[in-house]
């Protein structure tokens, strides 16, 4: 049996439910031949580790405990006086991190999750790596970090998984790196790889302003807490530098070409967030509507995308034709056309529910058997 260690970094939506799926999958898992053994989960302030990481693992109630205390907003600093662990706090964190990817070195090896936001993990991960462990990505940073880290974290492919850094729980990293090793060089990729502006742009383009739309998306949980951090075109160009770097472009974020869906000067910096709902966002229905109208005389539609290309990597509208696989998008659904040569003329298309915390974090642990066969070496795989 593989037994794997796991270390949480990030307790928040995915990270909890990737405890749960880890819990309910336990039957499934034992039928296959696995074990995951949680040995530590972090937060942003704060970590619980098992005191023997060689042979123990937390149990699946203390796992559900530590959820609960997360979605309370409390901290594990809490947990101090319980016994059940060891608690961990500030600079001390990354030193356990490295003691307990240390110690399982010459055994199984760790598998590290970063299920963060954060983009100080980086050395971590790298250092992770080094001592012979693993590495499943939800947290797209580390990925568009600069080049000089970028080349560190990937120098071991066949330890690094992070399928969930673009598509959640879609097989967009998987299929262009099945196309590639294979031979069949990629031209092209386009692509709505953001459920929030997929969802404003169909909306849009049914009759409905701007400015209501994404009112509505907001009150529905579908964008960020501040809409902008959707609008501004980020959290996609971070997708497409994941894209682009696998395609073999050496470059950096600041190189991609984003489109804001809103100025600067009604950016957090400069109005407050209740303002520009109230009073910025309707300022943009006109230019939205006027786009759309003029994608409409053509023939296409518009849509909120990524587009890779040989000499370009540029994100935000672009006309599309309304029947292609894009321009037929409604909802919240991500897509995905790649091109080749095995796929010149009608693409590769990858189609599915491409955001929310569950879908994610099935795609973690997705990765996460996937590398599977690295801990098969372990004596208690035996």
């Amino acid at each position: 049996m593989a037994s794997i260690p796991l270390l949480l970094m990030g307790c928040g939506g995915v990270g909890r439910q990737l405890l749960h799926h880890v819990i309910s999958c336990r039957p499934l898992h034992s039928q296959q031949g696995v074990r995951l053994r949680v040995v530590g989960v972090c937060d942003s302030k704060s970590m619980v580790a098992i005191p023997d990481v060689l042979t123990s693992e937390f149990r699946d109630d203390f796992l559900l405990q530590l959820c609960e205390i997360k979605s309370n907003g409390s901290s594990f600093l809490d947990l101090t006086k319980t016994g059940e662990c060891q608690v961990y706090s500030g600079e001390e964190i990354g030193r356990k991190v490295i003691d307990v990817a240390t110690a399982l070195s010459s055994s199984s090896g760790l598998a590290l999750i970063d299920c963060s936001a954060s983009s100080e993990t980086i050395g971590l991960l790298s250092q992770v790596i080094n001592l012979d462990g693993c590495v499943v990505l939800a947290n797209k940073k580390p990925l568009t970090s600069p080049l000089e880290y970028y080349d560190k974290l990937v120098s071991q492919p066949r330890r690094l998984r992070h399928e969930s850094t673009v598509g959640a729980g879609l097989p967009v990293i998987a299929t262009i790196n099945r196309m590639l090793s294979s031979g069949d060089p990629i031209s092209r990729i386009i692509g709505s790889l953001s459920g929030t502006l997929g969802y404003v742009m169909s909306e849009v383009e049914g009759g409905r302003p701007f400015s209501e739309v994404v009112t509505s998306a907001k009150k529905l949980g579908f964008t960020e807490p501040d809409p902008r951090d959707d609008l501004g075109g980020m959290d996609v160009a971070r997708k497409a530098l994941i894209l682009a770097r696998l395609l073999g472009h050496r470059i950096e974020l600041d190189s991609i070409k984003v489109e804001s869906l809103y100025p600067e000067k009604m950016g957090p910096a400069n109005i407050p967030l209740d303002e520009f709902l109230a009073n910025g966002l309707p300022l943009l229905d006109e230019a939205i509507q006027k786009r759309i109208e003029s994608a409409a005389s053509n023939g296409n539609v518009l849509r909120y995308v990524c587009l890779i290309e040989e000499s370009r990597c540029e994100v935000g509208l672009q006309e599309v034709s309304k029947d292609s696989a894009l321009g037929r998008l409604q909802g919240s659904d991500n897509v995905v056309e790649i091109y080749s040569r095995c796929y010149s003329k009608q693409p590769l298309v990858i189609q599915g529910a491409g955001a929310g915390n569950d879908t994610t974090a099935v795609g973690v642990l997705a990765d996460i058997l996937d590398i599977q066969d690295m801990f098969l070496h372990s004596p208690s795989a035996a």
